[in-house]
């Protein structure tokens, strides 16, 4: 290892250091900002792999609700059920997983990582409208809505 590059990890930076840092970046924004108005970006965006494309149908949504929760209920105890877990409940991490690198083989070499007892959800599912997607029972006025709800796991 360089001590050099050790050294200066653990020095600290000034208010000053952080405001030129930064203001570098601003900087670097507005002039991507300037050169896409004045029509120099538009070639590199156009051949870009990643850049947005058109959607193949017309997008008929008029609202979205993105629910980030941080810090809040977990997916397996809101509108993620995992039926494996009622199975495996109450046992080590590390005995289930031996016998799943069994059968996944190879695939699952680097998911040995997990310790403790396994838990299944303390809330009941309940599958809901047409779609019978599942939610748990912590929302239950949500459930009416079932079928207007797009959920991305």
């Amino acid at each position: 290892m360089n001590p050099r590059l050790c050294s200066q990890a653990r020095t600290h930076h000034t208010r000053r250091d952080f405001l030129t840092r930064s203001a570098f970046g601003i900087a670097g924004l507005g002039l991507a900002t300037m050169l896409q108005e004045f029509g120099f970006a538009a070639e590199a965006r156009s051949r870009s792999p990643l850049a947005p494309k058109k959607p193949h149908f017309a997008p008929k949504a008029k609202r979205v609700i993105h629910i980030f929760c941080t810090g809040g209920p977990s997916q397996v105890d809101t509108f993620d059920p995992k039926p494996a877990l009622e199975k495996y409940h109450g046992k080590l991490a590390d005995e289930v997983m031996k016998d799943y690198n069994k059968a996944a083989g190879e695939v699952a070499s680097g998911m040995g990582r997990l310790s403790g007892r396994l838990q299944r959800s303390a809330f009941k599912f309940s599958k809901h409208g047409q779609s019978g997607l599942e939610i748990s029972e912590l929302f239950p006025m949500l459930t009416k809505h079932a079928d207007e709800l797009c959920l991305v796991r």
